[in-house]
């Protein structure tokens, strides 16, 4: 389960295609960590053999019963499923993250901020406020 760790992967290396398949309760808990950290939609395949493909974001691991929710595809409403009941996590979706760094974001919104102040300042002095 830990293939991510021992390949190198960590916050910059996507995850997007691996399929995770816990052998224990430890390997459970950090492979829905991962998918509480990824930033698109996963599916998990249940014991069922149901699979439910969706934007997982939210997790109770104290408990005696742990559980995920998840925003299922084309669905409206949330789904409740419980650790025991998950069989795999894959990583189906785009990681809308990859790639992007806070410093990358920071850069953006600076860039669109002088863009916006200079158009104001445009603006003004066309009025004759300046």
């Amino acid at each position: 389960m830990t293939e991510a760790k021992q390949q190198g992967g960590g916050a910059s290396a996507s995850l997007q295609g691996r399929v995770f398949r816990p052998a224990t309760a430890g390997e459970l808990a950090e492979a829905v960590d991962l998918a509480m950290d990824y930033r698109g939609d996963v599916t998990l395949e249940l014991v069922s053999g149901e699979t439910v493909e969706g934007y997982l974001f939210n997790r109770e691991s104290g408990s005696e019963n742990p559980w995920v929710e998840i925003f299922p595809v084309g669905v409206s409403s949330v789904r409740q499923i419980p650790y025991a009941l998950i069989r795999a996590i894959a990583f189906t979706g785009e990681d809308a993250a990859n790639g992007k760094s806070w410093e990358a974001w920071v850069s953006k919104k600076e860039s669109e901020r002088k863009a916006e102040a200079k158009r104001i300042e445009e603006d003004a002095r066309n009025r004759g406020l300046l």
